[in-house]
């Protein structure tokens, strides 16, 4: 169960998609998951390069390379917002690094980031929800969850909110 202070900050975090210009639940869920994702993944090349601390041995399965260490959460959540924008959209960047992390492979994921967008719009926007992102405690396997059900329950209310209008003509 979210708490409140949880729940204030996913409703902050929603309201800056929808004042930063994106309007669809649908997008606004789908750009949230791909920065949760990106964040979990330095979270994990952490926890690995902790253990290889621990062991002294080489990390295992490294997630990140050395020379892709500036694409790592930890390292790209401090850029001012537009050195953190171009990061993200570039060729080598944030976004296509996690799209083309298992594009070798024929797997679920695979098939779903083939099709993957990066569509926040303004480096702005990014800035601010990587920042209300970074302030979310995911620790709590259970806050996972509960998270996507609290965004989900967004979606079914989002009607009343005006987001799915049709035109009067």
């Amino acid at each position: 169960m979210l708490t409140g202070e949880l729940r204030s900050k996913i409703d902050r975090l929603w309201e800056a998609f929808w004042s930063g210009g994106v309007a669809n639940p649908l997008t606004v869920i789908e750009q949230i998951t791909y920065l949760l994702f990106i964040k979990r993944l330095d979270e994990l090349h952490t926890l690995k390069e902790n253990k290889a601390n621990i062991t002294g041995k080489p990390i295992e399965d490294p997630i990140f390379t050395p020379e892709q260490y500036p694409l790592r959460w930890s390292r790209f959540k401090n850029l001012d917002a537009e050195e953190m924008y171009r990061l993200m959209i570039q060729d080598k960047g944030v976004f296509n690094f996690m799209k083309e992390l298992a594009a070798h492979e024929n797997s679920t994921y695979a098939r779903y980031m083939k099709g993957a967008t990066f569509m926040i719009p303004t480096p702005n926007l990014l800035e601010r929800v990587v920042s209300m992102i970074s302030a979310i405690p995911m620790e709590d396997r259970d806050t996972k969850g509960d998270l996507y059900e609290y965004l989900l329950s967004k979606i079914a209310s989002a009607g009343q909110n005006g987001q799915f209008r049709t035109p009067n003509y």
